[in-house]
């Protein structure tokens, strides 16, 4: 109960100190359009009723919480998944490209942490590839990929799944690298005392002196990997998605909307990591690992 204390109360406190900021921007930030309505419909209001209006706007500045709580419920819970205004739908969308990106990712992040691991040359000539690439703004390369794989008449799932692999791999190379090295030397020295052959060597100390790594690094992938696919759905003029209601909430400043799919895409994207921790204790504790 105790640790259950310390851990809610911290969470809870900044949770209420965000809402509470919140709110106070809100007004701020509505308070110049409300003002203007006000002027031109020579309304007078009290402040307490100012602070209302400028709570219950249609289309604010910065939605109060409030509004954007009651549009997640409401495109959540209130609508069918088969709606276009469902943001089940929409996170449905993103998912799946996620799903495929996240995999090709983290494929692809072993495989190269593999290689330069074992080869030298790959060490010291990929790996500052790798990090060079990761300068690049996803932005300048997303409509790059779409372009060119429409001109060839691929479109679709695929330009949004490899734009997130390009996220999504790079960390799980660079944890898979440090996990696949993390093993101490005396170790290592053991291995050969064995006589152990080098795939001997990999799959019987490296691989599970990797798997704390791999699963940390996945962490941060699947919620890179989440990032490319709805940046992914900006150029291709998706017409479902987390990426195109944020679209459409821009094009008719549906800015309650725009939050809405935020809201929507963080939940997203916690359930995901959540389910990569699970996942990670679950193949750690069947390696024989100790529960934290």
């Amino acid at each position: 109960m105790t640790s259950l204390r310390h851990h809610t109360l911290p969470v809870l406190s900044i949770l209420v100190a965000i809402v509470v900021i919140w709110y106070v921007a809100a007004v701020f930030m509505n308070a110049p359009f409300q003002h203007d309505l006000d002027r031109r419909a020579s309304v007078t209001r009290t402040t307490t009723e100012f602070v209302g209006a400028t709570l219950s706007q249609p289309k604010p500045v910065l939605p109060a919480p409030h509004q954007v709580a009651s549009n997640v419920y409401e495109n959540t819970f209130l609508r069918r998944v088969t709606s276009n205004r469902s943001l089940v739908y929409h996170s449905w969308v993103t998912l799946s490209s996620t799903a495929v990106g996240f995999t090709l990712g983290t494929l692809t992040g072993i495989l190269i942490a593999v290689g330069i691991v074992h080869v030298k040359a790959l060490d010291r000539s990929l790996m500052p590839w790798i990090i060079a690439s990761q300068t690049v703004p996803i932005l300048a390369i997303a409509p790059m990929v779409v372009v060119v794989l429409a001109a060839i008449n691929v479109t679709g799932l695929i330009p949004k799944a490899l734009i997130s692999t390009y996220l999504s791999f790079f960390p799980v190379a660079v944890g898979m690298v440090k996990g696949l090295r993390s093993p101490e030397s005396i170790q290592l020295d053991l291995m050969r005392t064995y006589n152990a052959s080098r795939a001997q060597t990999f799959w019987k100390l490296r691989v599970p002196a990797s798997i704390p790594f791999l699963f940390t690094s996945m962490k941060v992938a699947i919620a890179a990997s989440l990032v490319g696919a709805i940046v992914g759905e900006l150029p291709t003029g998706a017409v479902a998605g987390i990426g195109s209601k944020l679209l459409a909430g821009s094009y008719y400043s549906q800015t309650i909307d725009i939050w809405a799919a935020l809201i929507a895409g963080s939940v997203l994207a916690a359930i995901l990591v959540t389910i990569v921790g699970v996942a990670g204790k679950i193949v750690e504790r069947s390696m024989g690992g100790r529960p934290a």
